[in-house]
């Protein structure tokens, strides 16, 4: 199974006072469980450091680095995919859509993905199945 990891899942597994934590936790063992490709983009990497860095301290950072990362099929955004996000994000014109949501939301739909662990609405929004 491929599933898209966004941020919001990130951090519900990383914060044990989030109000996802315990549900993501069991999500995140159940898919490592299941070989599950595990599938972000570098924006996404990028945004889940700076929040784990600046909520958690740079030894959270340090063990998502070197626990998470690596296991992670990462999707490089290029010129192209940023563009096309950039073009996205003024098209959609809502405040709480964040660029690196609608990279992801291109990023899963060129690769065939449906299947996204996340707790943002908005891709439920954009049509894709939240992994239960």
């Amino acid at each position: 199974m491929r599933v898209f990891v966004d941020t919001s899942a990130f951090l519900a597994v990383v914060n044990r006072d989030d109000r996802h934590h315990v549900q993501a936790r069991d999500v995140w063992e159940r898919l490592i469980h299941e070989d599950a490709i595990l599938i972000c983009t570098n924006y996404v990497i990028v945004e889940t450091l700076a929040l784990i860095q600046h909520r958690f301290g740079m030894a959270v950072v340090k063990a998502f680095q070197e626990d998470v990362v690596p296991i992670l099929q990462i999707e490089w955004v290029d010129q192209t995919l940023h563009q096309a996000g950039v073009a996205a994000l003024l098209t959609a014109n809502r405040r709480q859509l964040s660029l690196v949501d609608c990279i992801s939301f291109a990023t899963a739909r060129n690769l065939g993905i449906t299947a996204v662990f996340a707790f943002d609405a908005h891709f439920v929004e954009q049509g894709f199945a939240p992994v239960p």
